[in-house]
């Protein structure tokens, strides 16, 4: 289905339907997870391997989800483990890797060229676009992205006339997520939520989904979160469950909290080039469904490991 295609009117009555709820949002992740079903159009907050919920991520591999879309501006190493574990049917996105010292992924380009997957590709600018013209309840938004672009007709996306000035605009669609996967800094019970540093497009992910579902570095009490409202990027009133997961992100990184782990990428990476999609079963095996809940998948790495991650945070911002 084509985004020109989606109803998006019966998208915006869901989202504004959702029961809004005031009450303590903490939980477990296993039932955080629970409220995401086979076919659901999933987002993911963060960028690249910035705050990636890889908690949240681990736990829906592990729920063994079906038929899903994933979402999400430029997809890291969960866009592959998704994949391989055959959790997903259709990819939106700007871009798919680690970043430039890993290169493009070639996982995806496996499973896009066999079929397997469909992959439905924006600019960066475009598919935060289509979060923000989601999160506004609108159908769409006027811009001059991707004009040109032979994205237009492989996405679906319209032109328009400016009935003002008379140039031609595209119309970027809204996208409406079923669930949105987020990881913050803190939050307190109530799913009041801040992030240091660059929020990228959670606030708008997280007000386009109907389901939102969080990690939290930190629980903080509610003073606390009241003294910087300006750093509340996330009002609590839209979160349905909210998880307390230190490293929640880790190996990638969590921003002043701790840094990513880049030989544990090219490890990764390393694996993919000598066995292909294998590499990431080996992958999955290892670090998803070997280690029955996250302090054991933690312990894998080692606390070594953790404490210097987390020096390398720290250095960032002192």
């Amino acid at each position: 289905m084509k985004p020109a295609e989606y109803d998006f009117v019966a998208a915006r009555r869901r989202l504004e339907a959702k029961p809004k709820s005031a009450a303590e949002k903490l939980t477990s992740l296993e039932d955080a997870v629970a409220r995401i079903k086979d076919g659901d159009h999933v987002a993911v907050g963060g960028c690249l391997f910035s705050r990636t919920p890889m908690a949240l991520v681990r736990e829906l591999l592990r729920a063994r989800r079906r038929g899903l879309t994933l979402s999400r501006n430029l997809t890291c190493t969960e866009g592959e483990f998704l994949m391989v574990a055959g959790a997903v049917e259709r990819i939106v996105t700007a871009w798919m890797s680690i970043g430039l010292p890993w290169g493009v992924s070639k996982i995806l380009r496996h499973f896009v060229e066999s079929g397997r997957v469909a992959l439905e590709e924006w600019s960066h600018l475009a598919l935060g676009l289509r979060f923000r013209a989601a999160a506004m309840g609108v159908p769409f938004l006027p811009a001059l992205t991707m004009l040109g672009s032979d994205l237009m007709a492989v996405g679906g996306m319209k032109s328009l006339q400016d009935p003002y000035t008379g140039e031609t605009l595209a119309a970027v669609p809204a996208l409406f997520p079923d669930v949105a996967l987020l990881h913050v800094h803190r939050a307190d019970v109530f799913g009041n939520c801040q992030i240091d540093g660059y929020p990228h497009m959670d606030a708008d992910i997280a007000r386009a989904a109907a389901t939102v579902l969080v990690t939290a570095e930190e629980i903080v009490p509610e003073e606390e979160i009241r003294l910087h409202p300006d750093r509340t990027v996330i009002p609590g009133f839209i979160v349905d469950a909210l998880v307390h997961v230190p490293y929640g992100s880790y190996p990638h990184e969590c921003y002043g909290v701790y840094d990513a782990e880049p030989d544990h990428f090219s490890a990764y990476v390393d694996g993919i080039t000598e066995r292909g999609a294998a590499g990431v079963q080996d992958y999955l095996e290892r670090y998803v469904y070997g280690p029955a809940i996250h302090a054991e998948y933690l312990a894998l790495f080692g606390d070594a490991a953790l404490a210097d991650a987390s020096r390398r945070g720290r250095e960032l911002v002192t």
